[in-house]
């Protein structure tokens, strides 16, 4: 009885160290083929799959990841993404699903290299902004990279650092939109008819808590 525990005991420890190791690696969040994994808010039109990359275009519309109950923290985030001519979008970071309305917790990751509000890509909308002018071009994959560590956020477009933001100890949350680190799943954003943005090779590493 005693040698089964022990084997046991040995088992589970290795699955252990297979789930610790698993948290340092890269994990692709879509298959390119369908939206499993991920939950659509209002409007289901506004997104398609077009040549393995979601595709946002029409009202406002978000499309948040539900393919794991853990939420995450402490992370490294990847994806490419297109724009077209004038065309809004985002990443949210940190949220969690809601039917309607602009994600009210977490943060976006900006998407805007030539629509008409200033603040542009790779910032941190209204925490850390890009103003006016954009480190990507429209009609371009790019880049889009962010790390959350503890109260430290990084965002990188095609390699480089386009915000730094430390939390300063205290923030609370907003009333209309949280903007405060906390934890949460991704979100990516159609935010208008006239916007097409274009979403591929999304991967996420978690990092230790």
């Amino acid at each position: 009885m005693l040698k089964r525990l022990a084997a046991g005991a040995v088992v589970c420890l290795m699955l252990a160290g297979v789930v610790s190791a698993a948290e340092g690696e890269w994990k692709s969040l879509m298959d390119g083929k369908s939206f499993d994994g991920w939950k659509i808010s209002e409007n289901p039109e506004s997104w398609s799959i077009e040549d393995g990359a979601f595709v946002a275009k029409g009202e406002r519309s978000h499309l948040f990841y539900v393919g794991e109950d853990k939420p995450f923290k402490n992370f490294e985030f990847k994806a490419k993404v297109k724009t077209d001519k004038t065309s809004n979008g985002g990443i949210y970071f940190h949220t969690r699903f809601q039917e309607t309305g602009w994600p009210k917790y977490g943060f976006e990751a900006q998407v805007n290299n030539t629509h008409g509000d200033p603040k542009k890509t790779g910032g941190i909308y209204s925490v850390k902004d890009v103003m006016n002018n954009s480190p990507a071009k429209d009609g371009e994959w790019f880049d889009y990279y962010i790390k959350v560590d503890g109260d430290h956020v990084v965002i990188k477009i095609n390699g480089e650092v386009t915000a730094d933001y430390t939390e300063p100890e205290g923030t609370k949350p907003g009333k209309d939109f949280t903007r405060v680190l906390d934890k949460g799943t991704f979100a990516l954003q159609a935010h208008d008819p006239g916007s097409t943005v274009w979403f591929k090779d999304i991967e996420v590493k978690r990092l230790p808590e």
